[in-house]
C-alpha cells in the first residue's frame, strides 16, 4: 500500500484554491488500459472486480470505458446519460452497483480508476437536437438545441434545425468537428455547468480518481482546465492525437492541468518494429527519420520539458487491429520488446489490456524491476548504443540505481561494457540490466495465468498436417492469444506482397486444420500461384510474425519455421487398387480395405499416405 500513499496525500493536502494537478511529478506508477475494442465479455465490471488483487499488485491506475448507459451495446463513445438514476449507469459492461463495487474494491486495494470522459459530443434522444433530461440530487440537467455548435456536421444540423423550428448556438465549434454525433458548444454556460457537475460527480459520487478526456482536439484546452480546476482530479490525461508540437501546445493551453497521451512514442516504437531497425527508437516519427516530432518523453524534444505530462503507450483500442479489420498503425509484432522499452522509459506507461492478458508474468516482472529501480515520469534516459539489431538505453532511477534496457533481435547477444551492470530479466528480444541494486533484492511477482490454454512449447508436427502433390503451402501453429482467424502475407523478392496474395494487408485467410497437443490451433495456407514466394508473414488479432523465409511445407510457429512437412503424402480413394498396406515401422496390415483403417500414416502400394 505504501506506493499509493503519495498521490492520496497530494490530493488531501492540496489547497482548495490551487489549480488541479494534471499529473504529479516524480510519479512512479503504471496505468493499465482495462479494455480493448469490443471487449464486452472480457471486461465486464464483475470480471475486472474478480481480478482486483492481481491488478493492484502490479498496476496503480486502471482506465475503464465510459460507464454511462448509451442506449444499447456500446463502447461508450456515443454517450447518452451522464448522471446516475434509474438505469442510467447500466452499460454494456454491467450495472451501476457493479460499477460502484468495482471502483470501491479497486480503491480499497490501492488501485485508482480513471474515467473515460466523453464531452466533445453527445447522442440525441429522438431527433437531431434533443437531449435527455436528468435529475441528480434534486437538480435537473438538460442540454438544448442551442448547446450544439452552429457548424455541426458541416452545416447539416443547422439545415435540419432551421427546417424544423429549432435554433442552434451562434458559435462555431472551438475545435475539430466530428460528424458522428452533436458537437457540444463549450462556450455555452449551460454546457459548462453540466460538464462541471458531471466531472465532479464522477469523483465525489462514483469514486473515480481521475479523467481520460476523449477527443480533446474537438474543443479548447481551456475548458479542460476549467473542468479540472472545478473537480480537482488527482490525474487527468487528454487524447490529443497529433504531432508532439500540437500535443505539447495543448498541455500549455490547459495550463498543465492535464497530461496527454504520447502518440509519437507509440509510433516511434511501431516504426522500429515495422522497419526491423531498432535505431528508429532514437528518431522522430517521420518517413525520413528527420524533424522535431520526437516523443514527449524524449530528451530530444524540448529537453524533456513535457516528460512529466507524457502518458506513454504502444497500443490502444483505436490503434489496435480491430475485429472488423480497421486499424491505425497497430503494433504487429515484438509485443514483448515494445512493452520492455515502454516500461523502462520515463513518462507514465499505459499497458494495453490485450498485451497484459497475453504476457502477464513478463509484463509484471518488467514493472517490478521499474519500481525497484525507482524510475518515474521525470527520470532521465540516456541512449547507450544502437544498431539495426538492437537499441540500448540507460535510465536513471532513485539514488544511484539505474536500469539498462536493451531491445531488438540482438538483445540477447548484447554485453554492456560496464561490468557493474547485472542482468535481472530477459525474454524474446529484450533484456533488463540493473546497477546500484542487486538482482536478488528485486522481488519478481508470481502471476497466475488466465484459465485458458497458453502458448505451448513446440512439440513436433501434428499428424494431420499433409502436403499434396504439387502444392505450395505452409502451416502455422498460432498462439491462443492470436485469435481464431490467421492471415497470410507472402511475396517474391522485389514485390510488395499484394502482387502475390492478390489483396491488401493482412493478406488471405489460412484454414484451421486442427489443434496441437499444447492447445494451439494449427492453420494451413495454400498458394493460388504455381511459383513459391520468398518470404511469408502470419498474423492474427493484431499480432504478427517477423518477415520469415518461405519453406514449402514449412511448419511455422511465431518464432519461425520449426520443421518441413514431407511432401508426396496423398490421400487414397476407394477406387485406388490396394495390394498391401504397411505401418510406418514396416509391419504388414492384415487388410487391404483402406477405409476400414484407423486414422494415421501408412505405406500403401509403396507410397506414404494419410488416413
Amino acid at each position: 500500500m505504501k506506493k499509493k500513499i503519495y498521490t492520496l496525500l497530494l490530493s488531501l493536502l492540496m489547497p482548495l484554491g490551487m489549480s488541479a494537478q494534471g499529473w504529479p511529478a516524480n510519479y512512479g506508477g503504471v496505468m493499465l488500459q482495462g479494455f480493448y475494442w469490443d471487449s464486452y465479455s472480457d471486461t465486464q465490471w464483475t470480471k475486472l472486480t474478480s481480478q482486483a488483487d492481481e491488478l493492484a499488485a502490479t498496476f496503480d491506475l486502471i482506465w475503464i470505458p465510459q460507464s454511462g448507459n448509451c442506449g444499447g451495446q456500446s463502447m461508450g463513445y456515443d454517450d447518452f446519460y451522464w448522471f446516475p438514476g434509474g438505469n442510467h449507469y447500466t452499460s454494456s459492461f454491467g450495472t451501476e452497483q457493479e460499477l460502484r463495487t468495482m471502483i470501491q474494491t479497486f480503491k480499497s486495494k490501492g488501485l485508482g480508476t480513471i474515467a473515460d470522459v466523453v464531452v466533445n459530443h453527445r447522442k440525441n434522444v429522438s431527433n437531431w437536437v434533443d437531449f435527455p433530461a436528468e435529475t441528480y440530487k434534486g437538480v435537473t440537467y438538460q442540454m438544448t438545441s442551442t448547446d450544439i455548435c452552429k457548424n455541426d456536421d458541416g452545416g447539416a444540423t443547422l439545415t435540419w434545425a432551421s427546417s424544423n423550428g429549432y435554433s442552434l448556438s451562434s458559435n462555431n465549434d472551438s475545435g475539430e468537428g466530428w460528424d458522428g454525433m452533436r458537437d457540444l458548444d463549450h462556450h455555452s454556460q449551460n454546457v459548462q455547468n453540466i460538464c462541471k457537475a458531471y466531472t465532479k460527480m464522477l469523483l465525489d459520487d462514483l469514486g473515480y480518481v481521475g479523467f481520460r478526456y476523449d477527443m480533446v482536439k474537438g474543443f479548447w484546452a481551456s475548458y479542460v482546465k476549467d473542468y479540472n480546476n472545478n473537480a480537482k482530479p488527482q490525474f487527468s490525461v487528454g487524447e490529443c492525437w497529433d504531432s508532439s508540437s500540437t500535443i505539447s501546445g495543448w498541455i500549455d493551453y490547459a495550463e498543465n492541468t492535464s497530461a496527454a497521451f504520447d502518440f509519437q512514442f507509440k509510433y516511434v516504437v511501431r516504426n522500429a518494429v515495422d522497419k526491423n531497425d531498432w535505431t528508429w527508437l532514437g528518431k522522430p516519427n517521420s518517413d525520413d527519420g528527420k524533424g522535431d516530432n520526437y516523443p514527449l518523453n524524449s530528451s530530444s524534444y524540448q529537453s524533456g520539458k513535457y516528460r512529466q505530462y507524457a502518458i506513454t503507450f504502444v497500443e490502444n483500442h483505436d490503434t489496435e487491429l480491430r475485429p472488423d479489420g480497421t486499424s491505425n498503425g497497430p503494433l504487429r509484432k515484438d509485443t514483448l520488446a515494445a512493452n520492455a522499452y515502454l516500461l523502462a522509459m520515463p513518462g507514465t506507461p499505459c499497458v494495453f489490456f490485450k498485451h497484459w492478458k497475453a504476457y502477464k508474468q513478463e509484463i509484471a516482472n518488467m514493472i517490478a524491476v521499474r519500481k525497484a529501480v525507482g524510475i518515474t515520469n521525470v527520470s532521465k534516459p540516456i541512449p547507450a548504443g544502437s544498431t539495426a539489431n538492437y537499441y540500448a538505453v540507460n535510465v536513471a532511477g532513485s539514488g544511484d540505481k539505474k536500469l539498462l534496457c536493451v531491445v531488438g533481435k540482438g538483445a540477447s547477444s548484447y554485453t554492456p561494457s560496464d561490468t557493474r551492470w547485472k542482468k535481472v530479466i530477459s525474454g524474446y528480444h529484450y533484456t533488463y540490466y540493473v546497477q546500484g541494486i542487486e538482482p536478488s533484492d528485486i522481488t519478481l511477482p508470481e502471476v497466475k495465468p488466465d484459465e485458458q490454454p497458453q502458448d505451448g512449447v513446440y512439440g513436433g508436427v501434428p499428424s494431420f498436417c499433409t502436403v499434396n502433390a504439387g502444392e505450395i503451402c505452409a502451416f502455422f501453429e498460432a498462439p491462443v492469444t492470436w485469435g481464431s482467424q490467421i492471415y497470410t502475407w507472402a511475396w517474391m523478392d522485389g514485390g510488395d506482397g499484394k502482387d502475390y496474395v492478390g489483396t491488401s494487408w493482412p493478406g488471405v485467410s489460412a484454414t484451421q486444420i486442427g489443434t496441437a497437443d499444447n492447445g494451439n490451433k494449427v492453420f494451413k495456407w495454400v498458394s493460388a500461384k504455381t511459383t513459391a514466394p520468398n518470404k511469408i508473414i502470419f498474423s492474427g488479432a493484431g499480432n504478427q510474425t517477423e518477415d520469415l523465409p518461405f519453406t514449402n511445407g514449412g511448419y511455422y510457429t511465431k518464432d519461425g519455421c520449426q520443421a518441413t512437412v514431407t511432401t508426396g503424402i496423398t490421400p487414397v480413394t476407394i477406387s485406388d487398387p490396394v495390394s498391401r498396406i504397411y505401418t510406418l515401422d514396416g509391419r504388414l496390415v492384415p487388410t487391404t480395405d483402406f477405409n476400414a483403417l484407423p486414422r494415421g500414416i501408412y505405406i500403401v502400394n509403396g507410397k506414404k499416405v494419410v488416413k
